[in-house]
């Protein structure tokens, strides 16, 4: 379970990857020898984070990955991080999200984030290191939060088998169980968001959400890679509470 500015959640907002300085040029592509002992595939997937615009943006605005840019993109758009809130932040390594969420609860709320995963700690942000699969995560998460919370976020994602129907049924069980989960914690109007893969959520999920929330959307953020399968279900609204 893996993921990824200014005050006020500017992350970056309108400033360019770095080496480009805006007049056109474009950055110098690195070419990556393959190494002795290093596979192709290897090679390749060195060669695309090097040239990734994302990812040495990331570096250059002190996000731990690039992800962190797809949840500000979606956010810029939806507008569901508000000064205040309490954010539980699921599937957060390596915190990217869990960073971008800060900034914009600013420091009168509060940002929850697990994963089975260790996390380097992140000024002001509550992490656990447990599997949100585990039977007892989610008490340990409502007390943590210690109240209602305003929005749910997943990342989660399981480890990809390379069987296109087996890797969309293992995320979607991710979503389902996050969903439950949001369901229980959310307070009214509260948002839940979660990954997929291209092809949608099923009708069943999609029932659920329609159910509990005002305004269901798939959406793929521009800093989702194009060749990635992932999207992103952002439900807002919460009609419970």
């Amino acid at each position: 379970m893996t993921k990824g500015g200014s005050s006020n959640g500017g992350g970056g907002r309108g400033s360019k990857p770095k080496g480009s300085s805006g007049r056109g040029e474009r950055a110098l592509k690195v070419k990556v020898k393959t190494a002795k002992g290093r596979r192709i595939s290897s090679t390749r997937w060195l060669e695309r984070q090097l040239n990734d615009p994302y990812v040495q943006r990331a570096k250059a605005e002190g996000f731990r990955s690039r992800a962190a840019f797809k949840l500000l993109e979606m956010d810029d758009k939806h507008g569901f991080l508000q000064r205040g809130q309490t954010v539980i932040d699921l599937g957060a390594a390596p915190g990217g999200w869990c960073q971008v969420a800060k900034k914009r609860v600013g420091p009168e709320g509060k940002v929850i984030g697990i994963d089975f995963q260790e996390i380097e700690p992140i000024p002001d942000v509550e992490l656990i290191c447990l599997d949100f699969m585990d039977d007892t995560a989610p008490d340990i998460l409502k007390d943590m939060a210690g109240g209602p919370v305003d929005v749910v976020m997943s990342d989660m994602a399981a480890f990809a088998t390379g069987h296109r129907q087996t890797d969309h049924l293992r995320i979607m069980g991710l979503c389902e169980a996050a969903l439950y989960f949001a369901v229980e914690v959310l307070s009214p109007d509260g948002a839940f968001f979660c990954k997929i893969l291209q092809g949608g959520a099923d009708h069943d999920l999609l029932m659920l959400l329609k159910q509990n929330f005002k305004t269901v959307k798939h959406v793929k953020p521009a800093a989702s890679r194009a060749d990635s399968a992932e999207m992103y279900l952002v439900a807002q609204g919460f009609k419970g509470g």
